[in-house]
């Protein structure tokens, strides 16, 4: 490996050490446990999200069970009330998880968070869900955002 090589990776390491996870609560992860949530840009919590933008997020998750499909439906929480909030994969075997999902096993479920700019500017929760194929939550998380301009 070349002096480049090495030092692209060692601050890519270091980068990546240096994320702090967000902060998140399990709202029902019936058949899986969540042991990561990770957005991408936020620097700070909770994430600031600009409208016109696009977010990554990565949940770590195991399985307890099999299932041959799994489907994430995401609601934005404004004051107590559940708004769907579109994503543009709901398809979960499409976003990081090689279907079927076994169970004992670890999965980096990865998806994109787009804030329209027709949003309002805001704070509220956002709960995210991966169902399995007989609709129970792999993963159920909330997280708190603000939308800004």
């Amino acid at each position: 490996m070349d002096f480049r090589t090495a030092c692209i990776v060692w601050v890519s390491l270091i980068a990546f050490t240096c994320a702090e996870p967000v902060k998140y609560h399990d709202c029902g992860s019936a058949v899986g446990k969540v042991s990561m949530v990770d957005i991408k840009p936020c620097p700070n919590q909770p994430c600031q999200l600009h409208k016109g933008q696009s977010y990554s997020v990565n949940v770590t998750f195991s399985s307890a069970v099999e299932s041959q499909t799994s489907k994430a439906i995401v609601h934005g929480v404004i004051a107590g009330v559940p708004i769907p909030f579109p994503i543009p994969i709901q398809d979960g075997c499409k976003s990081g998880i090689a279907c079927p999902i076994q169970k004992e096993t670890n999965y980096h479920y990865v998806n994109d968070l787009p804030v329209k700019t027709e949003y309002p500017s805001i704070k509220l929760l956002v709960e995210w869900e991966l169902k399995d194929d007989e609709g129970k939550d792999l993963f159920c998380i909330e997280f708190p955002v603000q939308i800004v301009s």
